[in-house]
């Protein structure tokens, strides 16, 4: 869900924040007050005195907000059913920054389903980011790796943040491109 309105927010607890976009780890006091400012895939950007933060969707009780559902699948799923929720999980992966996943931002250029050793899946998938310097490289990667390890049967996702080819406005979507008037 996006919500484009800023959403005041009062910290319930103490709370794991990540600064947006330098990828710094921190802690968000209990009581502390800030404005909701984007809401996607189940994590959630905040703003507070002048900063970003970057709250993670199991953390979303803290600013009084419910986590998204685990992805289901069905009975004895297919390889081919499992790579499509392990597609649905990417859409639900947003740069702090941009109101756009990043699948159809272009960012991830490989999604491969094997199986693991203990009979499972093992999911690797290749990404970039929109510029190499980016602070939040990891958490974006770490936040794919998470959701990813959410559908069943998945026992393993590798994620690799890789430079090249360089990414490019180009390799956005239609949508994407549309959403952010580059079209």
């Amino acid at each position: 869900m996006y919500r484009s309105n800023q959403e005041p927010v009062i910290f319930s607890r103490d709370c794991n924040a990540v600064l947006v976009p330098g990828g710094d780890v921190g802690i968000i006091p209990q009581g502390a007050e800030g404005v909701l400012t984007q809401a996607l895939g189940g994590s959630f950007t905040v703003y507070i005195q002048g900063n970003l933060f970057r709250i993670a969707g199991e953390d979303a009780d803290a600013i009084g907000h419910e986590p998204i559902e685990p992805p289901r699948v069905p009975e004895g799923a297919t390889d081919q059913d499992i790579e499509a929720a392990v597609w649905k999980q990417l859409h639900t992966c947003y740069d702090p920054e941009i109101p756009i996943d990043i699948v159809e931002l272009g960012l991830v250029y490989r999604c491969e389903i094997k199986r693991a050793a203990k009979g499972g899946r093992r999911v690797e998938i290749d990404m970039t980011l929109t510029a190499p310097g980016c602070g939040m490289g990891e958490v974006i990667a770490d936040d794919v790796r998470s959701k990813v390890m959410l559908v069943p049967t998945v026992e393993e996702a590798v994620v690799e943040v890789v430079f090249d080819p360089p990414w490019r406005m180009d390799m956005m979507s239609d949508a994407a491109r549309l959403q952010t008037g580059m079209m």
